[in-house]
Order: C-alpha cells, then sequence, then structure tokens
C-alpha cells in the first residue's frame, strides 16, 4: 500500500502544480480565521468560487480553489455549493483523510468540455479523473434540494462520447466519482449526469448508502430506448461498486454499460476480502443490466458474496439481469455466490433479458460480442469461477425483443444450485434459439412456481 499512497501523492502535487500554473486565483484572499472554527459553513461562492463562467482560466481557478478548501476541512465542516450557481471545474480534483465532513451541493458542478486541456498523469499520459477521494470516514454528500431540481454534478461527457472521439481517445476518459478505501459514506439527493467514463466507482469501501440519487447519460434526452447512437456513450457505468455493507436504493439511471455493477474483491483488498452484504432496491434503471461482474478469477481468490437486487424496474433496456465472469490463468480461483434477484420487471429488453455466464467482449479470450449471431464467433467459457446458489424470483419479462437469455457455466466447473422461481417471459422473441428460448447448458438448474418458458436444460421437481 505504501507504493500505492505514494503514488497518488505525487500525482496530487503534480495536479496542484498545474493547476497553480494556470490559474489567476488569489490565494491571499483565502480566510485564514476559517481553520480555528468549529462546525463551519463554508459557502464556497463566498470565499472566491466565480459562478457562470466556463473559461479555461475559471475551471482552473475553480479548481484550485476547491482542492484548497477540501485540504482545509475539519470535523464538523460543511461545504457548500449555492443553489442557483454553476461553478465550471477541471479534472483533477482530489481529497483525502476527510472525516465528518458535508459536501452539500445545492447547485452545479460542471465540468470543463476542452479535452485537449485535461489534466494529465505526466508519466502515463492518462488522464485524471473529476473526483478522486480516498480514505473518506463519515463523509456525506447531500443537496438540500428535491426532485427535479437536486444538486448536480455534470461531467460533459458529450465531449468525450462517440464513435470518433473512442478512435482519437481510446479508453483515456476521466471517471466522474471515484471513492476509494473509505468507510460510512451516504451520498443523497444528487444527479451524476453526462459522465465521461464510469459515473460512480465506490471502491473498496464499507458502509456505503446511496439514496435518492439519480444517473443520465443520455446522448439524446428525447430518445428513450437504447439505440446505436445512444450506444455510443459506451463505458458510461453507473453506480460500480466493491467491499462490504452497501446499500443503494431508490434511485434512477440511464446508461450506456452497466447500470449497477458489483466488482470483486479478494484477500489483498482491504475492508473486506470479498464484495458482499449489498442491498440495491425499488431502482429504475436501463442500460446493459443489474450486474455482477465482470469477476475474474484471481491468486487471491476473487469473491463476490451475498448479494440482492430486489424490487427493480427497467424499461427499454439493453440488457437485463446481467451476471458475468471473465477468463483467468491456470490455477486460479474466484466465486459468485448467494446471490438473488427477486421482484423485478424488465420491458422492451433489446437484448438479453438474463444473462448468467461468460462476459460478452471484445478482449481475448472473452465471449464474442458477435456470439451466436455469427457462426464462427465463440464464446469461451471461463472454468475457474465456481458459481453456486443463484435465485431469480419473481422475475417478470414483457416483450423481449429476442430470446429470453443465455445460462451457460463451464463443463469442467458447472455452475450449481441456480434456481428459477416464478420468473415469467410474455411474449418472447424467437431469434436465436427459437421454441429452446433459453441457450442453457453445463448448469445444474430448476424452475419451479409459474416459470415460463423454462430453461431446456432445467429440471422440475416433482409435485
Amino acid at each position: 500500500m505504501f507504493s500505492v499512497s505514494f503514488a497518488l501523492t505525487i500525482r496530487f502535487l503534480t495536479i496542484i502544480g498545474m493547476i497553480y500554473t494556470h490559474s489567476h486565483v488569489n490565494v491571499n484572499a483565502w480566510d485564514d480565521g476559517l481553520s480555528v472554527a468549529k462546525n463551519r459553513l463554508i459557502n464556497f461562492e463566498t470565499i472566491g468560487g466565480i459562478a457562470g463562467n466556463n473559461s479555461l482560466s475559471t475551471c482552473w481557478a475553480n479548481t484550485l480553489l476547491l482542492n484548497q478548501t477540501f485540504g482545509s476541512l475539519q470535523n464538523g465542516d460543511t461545504l457548500l455549493i449555492p443553489t442557483n450557481r454553476t461553478f465550471w471545474l477541471m479534472g483533477g480534483l482530489y481529497a483525502r483523510g476527510l472525516s465528518y465532513v458535508t459536501i452539500q451541493i445545492d447547485g452545479i458542478l460542471k465540468f470543463s468540455d476542452n479535452v485537449f486541456e485535461w489534466p494529465r498523469d505526466p508519466y502515463t499520459n492518462q488522464v485524471f479523473n473529476c473526483f478522486y477521494f480516498e480514505q473518506l470516514d463519515h463523509v456525506t454528500f447531500t443537496s438540500s434540494q428535491i426532485s427535479p431540481n437536486k444538486g448536480i454534478i455534470d461531467g460533459s461527457g458529450h465531449f468525450w462520447w462517440g464513435v470518433i472521439q473512442y478512435v482519437i481517445i481510446r479508453g483515456n476518459r476521466p471517471q466522474l466519482f471515484w471513492i476509494h478505501n473509505s468507510t460510512n459514506i451516504l451520498i443523497e439527493n444528487l444527479l451524476l449526469k453526462n459522465p465521461p467514463k464510469w459515473t460512480f466507482y465506490g471502491q473498496d469501501v464499507a458502509n456505503l448508502e446511496i439514496r435518492h440519487t439519480d444517473i443520465d447519460a443520455h446522448r439524446n434526452p428525447d430518445v428513450h430506448w437504447h439505440d446505436l447512437y445512444e450506444l455510443t456513450a459506451f463505458n458510461t457505468d453507473g453506480f460500480d461498486v466493491s467491499g462490504k455493507n452497501i446499500w443503494i436504493h431508490d434511485c434512477n439511471i440511464w446508461n450506456d454499460d452497466d447500470c449497477i455493477a458489483v466488482k470483486q474483491q479478494d484477500s489483498r483488498s482491504i475492508h473486506s476480502s470479498c464484495s458482499e452484504n449489498m442491498l440495491f432496491e425499488r431502482i429504475n434503471a436501463s442500460g446493459v443490466g443489474l450486474t455482477i461482474g465482470s469477476v475474474g478469477p484471481s491468486d487471491a481468490h476473487s469473491c463476490v458474496r451475498n448479494i440482492t437486487f430486489r424490487n427493480c424496474t427497467m424499461y427499454n433496456t439493453f440488457k437485463g439481469i446481467y451476471l458475468k465472469s471473465r477468463p483467468g490463468n491456470v490455477g486460479e480461483t474466484g466465486e459468485i455466490t448467494d446471490i438473488l434477484y427477486e421482484n423485478i420487471q424488465i420491458y422492451n429488453a433489446s437484448q438479453w433479458s438474463i444473462w448468467i455466464g461468460p462476459q460478452q467482449a471484445a478482449f481475448k479470450d472473452a465471449c464474442s460480442l458477435l456470439w451466436p449471431t455469427i457462426p464462427e464467433a465463440r464464446c469461451s467459457i471461463p472454468s475457474g469461477i465456481t458459481w453456486n446458489n443463484i435465485v431469480l424470483r419473481n422475475i417478470t419479462i414483457n416483450d423481449p425483443q429476442i430470446s429470453p437469455g443465455v445460462i451457460i457455466g463451464n463443463s469442467s466447473n458447472p455452475m450449481q444450485n441456480i434456481l428459477f422461481d416464478n420468473v415469467h417471459v410474455n411474449n418472447p422473441g424467437f431469434r436465436p434459439w427459437g421454441n429452446q428460448y433459453y441457450a442453457c447448458y453445463d448448469v445444474e438448474g430448476t424452475a419451479t412456481g409459474n416459470t415460463q418458458p423454462p430453461p431446456p436444460c432445467f429440471k422440475r421437481p416433482l409435485i
């Protein structure tokens, strides 16, 4: 961990130097008296934040001031981004070690659309994320505003999205909001909008709650389905999380990658050796699924365990329920165990309503994105991941555009204890599996209740 922390410190000092170079903020105007006050309310505009100006110099100045302010916060402080104000920023916002602090975003924090001036690591050329926080404890990100006027963090993602942009930029795009190695975090009443890449990543965290917080990564706000144009906002993951004791609820998500993705932990992680004890409920989502993974085996045993999705609705989604593994090296191991999807409704899915199996991707040894459309396409299935006790209960799928789904395991390590209980598909599509409905093999599965149509490799218990 020393090398990681040291590298992050060097990066932080580098970006601070870059911001000083580009800004014209008067640091002498900083109120030194604030440092001795307790339970302070610090209004960002009052201390010098510049609202309503998107010039590059203003973006740099606001970023410097906000980083300085993060560095000055003490237990009990509230940093206020005032209502009806838009503050333009540049990437590279960073805070470490905040505790018992509130960040209240009543206005708008909007990131620069100048992708070519975006700050980068001078050694790797990797762009800095919009926000990066680490080692937080008892920190709240909130807004006093309520829907539809929630506080907004806007990543100006439209300038990073698209096929041409991807050819030029590739994957070197900033993530909007990343929290690492932190505990007791509350995020509420916010709109996270137009992320250049992933929207939110809570990485190796413990005791995280996100509520009444929405994600919007529309390319066209008037389009409410995932056509090819919308899908060029790829990699805009919604809520990605790893760690333990996580509760995300009462949120709305529109994006063009995983709506929620539970990422793996292993024995090298800080707060838990497994991503576990997570509940996602009362979520409206449309994108590439309510997702586990992708989970790849490792020499430290990758693990996702005890995860529940319940009472969620997905309209015009691309994928629906999505559990995915990825390849690893011989001898590496991992597990996806004790997963429950309950009371989920999926409408008009344009791709797979249910996918339990290997990740579809373009990288080596993944299940091809062209499978099964192109006969030559291969769908390799990793053997290093153990699947056990996966339950889908009271799932309603209406009018999927293709066959309901895929449940495929590895012949040398088949999936165990897969249960479909009242999984009902109304008007299933015919392509590509016809009256078989599912690709289904190397799975020990059971269909109970009103499961129609049942996956062909599942058994029905005798009544």
